[in-house]
């Protein structure tokens, strides 16, 4: 069965918006568990947006299932993630002025930099992914640099405008998970997933787990975070 990881990333930026102390993202990740999340997904932004270093503090000392931090391959970052010890970091690309991350992280560009990222964290007992786009160079590269995992960027397959768009994006995922496998990475998937389109992706079968969160916090404001959980956990099963 694959996994289920939910982003409280969003909670947060509700919170922000008004600069207090609700909603709380910590409550979310509680309940993300109660109804069925294997995982909970923050991404520390260097701008801090929506996740704070208080939030993340909090949640390693209160998530029961696993913690995933998202963050940006910088000095910053590593030590951060070397203090707080999540149970995995994922490796993003970051930019200022973007709402959402907007790609896959360049490793074939940035080698060198990411590896040694690799490296620091890896030394500190922390397991690594990399989020990138579903291309065999990128996958190649990630090999190299020495993560475990790759978390394959799903958005273009999720914006697709029609149908036949849609299908071949699916392809490029099929076809990116597999080179991905043969190479010995272990596989992750999200982006832009939704209670729509994430099905056809649940079933290829190499994927251990799916990271979403922007269409869970949505749902749940209709009806409520833990049920919200379990009606994705249910389509991904």
């Amino acid at each position: 069965m694959p996994r289920l990881n939910v982003n409280v990333d969003h909670v947060a930026t509700v919170r922000q918006a008004r600069g207090g102390n609700e909603p709380d993202p910590v409550l979310a990740a509680y309940l993300a568990e109660l109804g069925g999340a294997h995982g909970i997904v923050v991404h520390l932004r260097e701008d801090r947006r929506h996740i704070q270093d208080r939030d993340l503090r909090i949640l390693r000392e209160t998530v029961r299932t696993k913690l995933n931090l998202e963050m940006a391959s910088t000095d910053e970052m590593t030590a951060i993630a070397r203090e707080i010890k999540p149970d995995m970091v994922t490796l993003v690309p970051e930019k200022r002025k973007e709402l959402t991350t907007e790609g896959g992280l360049d490793v074939a560009g940035n080698l060198k930099g990411i590896s040694r990222t690799v490296k620091g964290l890896r030394d500190a007992g922390i397991f690594v992914s990399l989020f990138i786009d579903p291309d065999n160079e990128q996958i190649k590269a990630s090999r190299e640099s020495g993560a475990q995992m790759v978390e394959i960027h799903t958005g273009s397959y999720a914006e697709a405008a029609d149908e036949s768009v849609m299908e071949d994006e699916l392809k490029k995922i099929k076809k990116a998970v597999k080179k991905a496998t043969e190479l010995g990475l272990r596989v992750a998937a999200g982006h832009g997933l939704n209670y729509v389109n994430a099905g056809p992706v649940a079933l290829i079968k190499e994927i251990e787990e799916f990271n979403i969160g922007h269409s869970i916090v949505s749902r749940a404001l209709m009806v409520g975070f833990e049920n919200a959980v379990r009606e994705m956990v249910r389509i991904i099963d």
